[in-house]
């Protein structure tokens, strides 16, 4: 029996040979949580009266959505979820300016093959690596704290190939759009997306993550990249060593196919107030912009802050400028190539490690009738801050010569 790389982790995982549709229990090999979510989830342990740790080695948790803590009632979360953690001898406890919890689950925790369930719905984004990973509400994830398992159903198979090499400028964010240009939000609903890539080194691991990430804006399931080199010479450069891989059969069966052609995607936007409402960027250039955020966990990778620093090389910034890389490993790294020292040059706010913006929650909130040009991942109503607020999604070369002109534009307008 053939199978498609889906059916082939959700049947190490169940034990069993699965197929779409069915509704099976599965093994989790990484389960984790921020600040946001934790306090949530150790609420419901404490309220079951299961204070427990299945596998105290498979369990993660950083600190990101609110840090440092910008009121009292953050920094008692904080203080909850400290006490979790010194009480239980959590060891794998990011703390305030590590990092985003999906960067760090990047960089340091998860394989390819793997089962991955965190209490937030960004975690599709390390299926990157080729791992089954889903975001899940603070009950499933306290019983998967408490058991190790958890049950998914099978989700139907759509496979993406993406054949070429794209355009200068052109990254994994105008990818993700390109997908939900053509596919909207809703289509994949019930479905895996596992994506080929034809030429594996014309889409590196940060273009792979920034797609992952925007699975969960097209309704996925979860979405997949099939390992390849680029996969394997990601765990070995960040980890030490070099993986086992899983792909799918060669004559695996799916619902469906697509070819993106790389070479044919343009630079494209997504236009308030939904991930789908995608725009080639030349439709809506010379809109006024008020405020640029470059980062968080879709685009604060160190390819984006190099896209970023070329285009603000020697150039001042004429709306605030905010950039926080994902982590402290990418902070460290782009201040040793010099990316930090001309954002700052350039006139931009530089922190790390914080979704802040992104959510509206603090170190950036976006005012009354501002428009915002984000690389984050949802531009709905109030995302940001005020509901009367526009934001634009885009990658960080649009931003980036966004914040140098004051309107949206794109690289070739600067330099």
């Amino acid at each position: 029996m053939t199978q498609t790389l889906t059916e082939k982790i959700l049947s190490r995982a169940s034990g069993k040979v699965v197929a779409p549709g069915e509704v099976v229990e599965i093994k989790v090999d990484i389960v984790a949580f921020h600040d946001l979510t934790g306090y949530h989830v150790i609420e419901v342990m404490e309220k079951t009266n299961m204070l427990k740790i299945h596998n105290i080695d498979s369990l993660v948790i950083a600190f990101d959505h609110l840090v440092p803590p910008p009121d009292v009632r953050s920094a008692e979360i904080h203080q909850f979820i400290r006490n979790f953690v010194k009480n239980f001898k959590v060891k794998n406890f990011h703390d305030v300016g590590y990092g985003i919890l999906h960067q760090v689950l990047l960089e340091s925790y998860v394989l390819p093959g793997h089962v991955v369930v965190a209490a937030d719905s960004h975690t599709s984004t390390l299926g990157a690596l080729g791992a089954f990973s889903q975001g899940m509400g603070a009950s499933d994830v306290a019983a998967i704290v408490i058991t190790g398992k958890t049950w998914v159903t099978v989700p139907q198979p759509f496979k993406i190939k993406l054949s070429g090499k794209p355009r200068d400028w052109v990254t994994g964010k105008d990818i993700a759009l390109e997908i939900l240009r053509v596919f909207k939000a809703d289509y994949f609903n019930g479905m895996a997306i596992e994506i080929f890539v034809e030429n594996p080194s014309s889409f590196p691991m940060d273009y792979r993550a920034t797609v992952a990430n925007m699975g969960i804006e097209m309704n996925s399931d979860t979405i997949m990249f099939i390992p390849d080199v680029v996969t394997v010479n990601h765990v070995k450069n960040t980890r030490g060593f070099e993986p086992k891989i899983i792909t799918p059969d060669n004559n695996a069966k799916y619902i469906d196919e697509y070819t993106i052609e790389l070479d044919k995607v343009d630079l494209l936007v997504s236009a308030p107030h939904s991930v789908d409402n995608v725009k080639s960027v030349r439709e809506v250039s010379g809109t006024d912009v008020d405020y640029v955020f470059i980062g968080s966990c879709t685009n604060g990778r160190l390819s984006d802050f190099e896209i970023a620093a070329k285009i603000l090389k020697g150039r001042k910034v004429k709306t605030r400028c905010i950039a926080i890389p994902a982590s402290w490993s990418v902070f460290k790294k782009a201040m040793e190539f010099g990316y930090i020292q001309t954002l700052v040059e350039a006139g931009c706010i530089v922190t790390y490690g914080t979704c802040g913006p992104c959510i509206g929650g603090h170190f950036g909130i976006a005012a009354p009738n501002e428009v915002v040009v984000t690389t984050s991942n949802r531009n709905f109503v109030g995302r940001m801050g005020s509901p009367h607020a526009k934001i634009y999604l885009s990658g960080p070369a649009i931003a980036a010569a966004t914040a140098v002109i004051g309107k949206i534009a794109e690289p070739g307008d600067v330099i």
